[in-house]
């Protein structure tokens, strides 16, 4: 569910080893709720079910306890399906007391938001193309409906870091490449880097990111 690449910076003759994690979002409402699409206000942009939200839980578990390092700051893709997962992985992230019965950020008792700050980075969002984006599920009117505000209001409260200046500010144009989202990708991936480059960051995205 998630990769890394490691970026070496300098810093008073001292080596520093930046890491980056790259996680795909939880399993989507589409691929397991078939009906779901026909009576979906927004069929593009589905929701991750309650299996994606535990998996997700457990995976910022794990990366809590198995990195060596803290996660100083999430960069989230605007779609919802990242959106929770990103909620799951910084309420387990943040969370006070480590139980391990519990499975998902409905059970989490206490979070300490000063430990992780979150953001949202149109840069991360889904290759925009019909290779992504399922046969006319796009908006017809090309409006994906994305309010940076609303989607911080569905992080965990105090986690978000709203001043950061976004690589993108809005999303990319509808039709882009293949070879153009990765490009967008990468050079997204660089600029984050490059711009906390003393900080351990986590990427929540879409697999199109994580493909070859």
């Amino acid at each position: 569910m998630d990769s890394s690449e490691t970026t070496k910076a300098q810093s008073n003759d001292k080596q520093f080893y930046q890491n980056v994690i790259v996680m795909r979002h939880g399993d989507r409402a589409d691929n397991f709720e078939p009906l779901w699409v026909s009576t979906a206000a927004r069929p593009w942009d589905p929701h991750i079910v309650e299996e994606g939200r535990v998996r997700a839980f457990c995976t910022g578990r794990r990366l809590r306890a198995n990195l060596g390092f803290p996660i100083d700051r999430v960069f989230v893709s605007p779609f919802l399906r990242c959106i929770q997962t990103a909620y799951e992985v910084v309420s387990a992230l943040c969370s006070v007391d480590d139980d391990p019965t519990v499975m998902s950020s409905d059970a989490v008792v206490s979070l300490d938001p000063s430990k992780v700050k979150v953001s949202i980075e149109y840069g991360l969002c889904e290759m925009l193309n019909r290779e992504a984006i399922r046969h006319n599920m796009a908006p017809k009117d090309g409006d994906f409906g994305f309010v940076t505000s609303e989607l911080e209001a569905l992080l965990p409260a105090g986690t978000v870091d709203s001043s950061v200046k976004q690589v993108y500010d809005q999303l990319p144009q509808w039709e882009e490449t293949v070879a153009g989202a990765r490009e967008r990708y990468a050079q997204v991936i660089k600029a984050l880097a490059d711009k906390y480059p003393f900080e351990d960051l986590l990427l929540v995205t879409h697999g199109n990111l994580l493909s070859d």
